[in-house]
């Protein structure tokens, strides 16, 4: 009887996974899509290139919204229902951006993408969680948390051959198409795992939308403000490095995708890695690799933006990659260790909500040194001002496990039990 308890557990759990990956993996090409492709949006539509940003912080503000709110929907309905609302909506919003004829219509439909495509993720760690136990989450989230990654280089290699074939367009009705179909599919394949707690199975997770423990809890805030500063580093890098790159260098959209193509690819591989070295040797510490990461990603950062040859970038492209993603799967898998199992999609969402936040404001901020300074080497050091910050909150952070008990912890010792 336990070797039959076990099966689900040990097998479905990685369809679960790999369907979780595969909408996060979506909605990150959605949002990676804008770099290669912001440059030939802003002839079409007459946009100035300092407002280039406005598009970028149009969806960051949407995703930071719905982080904030799905996550307790998530707790309250299930995350099978919230990851295809998720990914359905995204692509149709992606594939209404493909149509756009307006400025102002492009970034409110950009807005919208953000809003859905931000529910996926609190979403995602919800059924992940409910189906591994809390002290392996290292490798699994690791996996999860490539899809921002495999987005970002397949944006990168892919939209810019769609571009030279049939112009910017087709990129948003591709994405969003295929964004629409596996939404459907993933309503069928679907469904919570053992370690959620009971009352929480089948929408029921009222429990979810207390808000006061999660705001007494220093850690979790510190967290969070920690990740604000790496967000900034890393995805005002992805909003604003092709064109920098082109802008600064003259480099060619091909080139310059390349390089930010190999930042993504070299994340793919690290981030599993970090994830279960951190399991294996560090007893699942999560703080102090994030610390190293955090300090090499600021570096990383300066050094890039003293170069100034293709070649130069595509040499340093690999190691940024590895130091600018390779601590998002401690931050992630960080959280459930410091708030009670029956608040994990909402602390999750808020999290990442206020990660995201970084994201906002960053390419405001970048596109406005850039567009006083005219120095791509200015707009680097703005990056790398983020994971310095962060650096400061994180070092406040006291690394703990839950609170709570998990109903994982408690699942396993009853299968334990059985087995004996």
């Amino acid at each position: 009887m336990a070797s039959s308890n076990e099966t689900p557990v040990s097998g479905y759990r990685w369809v679960i996974l790999i369907a979780a990956w595969l909408s996060f993996t979506l909605t990150s090409i959605d949002r990676s899509t804008w770099g290669p492709a912001s440059i030939f949006v802003a002839d079409d539509l007459t946009v100035p290139l300092a407002s280039l940003g406005a598009f970028a912080t149009a969806y960051y503000i949407g995703y930071v919204a719905s982080n904030a709110l799905s996550g307790f929907l998530t707790d309250a309905f299930g995350g099978r229902i919230m990851l295809a609302v998720s990914l359905f909506g995204a692509g149709a919003a992606m594939f209404c951006f493909g149509s756009v004829k307006s400025a102002a219509l492009g970034i409110a439909i950009q807005a919208v993408v953000g809003l859905f495509a931000g529910a996926d993720y609190s979403a995602g760690v919800r059924l992940i969680t409910s189906w591994f136990r809390t002290d392996k989450l290292g490798l699994p989230l690791g996996i999860f948390t490539t899809a921002t990654s495999i987005g970002t280089a397949a944006a990168n290699i892919v939209v810019p051959a769609l571009i030279a074939q049939s112009g910017w367009e087709l990129s948003y009705h591709l994405f969003g198409g295929i964004s629409i179909v596996i939404a459907i599919a993933l309503i069928f394949i679907v469904r919570s795992g053992p370690f959620l707690p009971k009352k929480e199975v089948g929408g029921e997770g009222r429990r979810g939308l207390a808000l006061r423990p999660l705001a007494k809890n220093r850690n979790f805030i510190l967290t969070c403000l920690a990740g604000f500063g790496a967000f900034w580093g890393l995805y005002g890098f992805i909003t604003w490095s092709n064109t920098l790159m082109i802008k600064g260098y003259d480099l060619g959209s091909g080139t310059a995708g390349t390089v930010v193509a190999i930042v993504a690819i070299s994340a793919i591989f690290s981030k599993p890695i970090i994830g279960f070295v951190s399991d294996r040797f560090f007893g699942g510490s999560r703080k102090a690799p994030s610390l190293i990461l955090f300090a090499l990603f600021a570096a990383a950062l300066i050094t890039f933006g003293n170069l100034s040859t293709a070649t130069a970038f595509i040499i340093a492209a690999p190691f940024l990659g590895i130091v600018a993603y390779g601590w998002s799967p401690l931050l992630v898998s960080l959280v459930p260790r410091l708030v009670s199992g029956s608040v994990t999609g909402g602390a999750s969402g808020l999290a990442n909500a206020t990660w995201q936040l970084g994201s906002v404001f960053a390419p405001l901020a970048v596109g406005a040194v850039f567009a006083a300074s005219q120095s791509f080497n200015a707009a680097f050091l703005t990056l790398a001002a983020g994971p310095i910050v962060g650096i400061v909150f994180l070092a406040m952070v006291r690394e703990q496990k839950a609170t709570m008990p998990s109903s994982a912890s408690r699942t396993a010792q009853k299968m334990k039990t059985a087995k004996q």
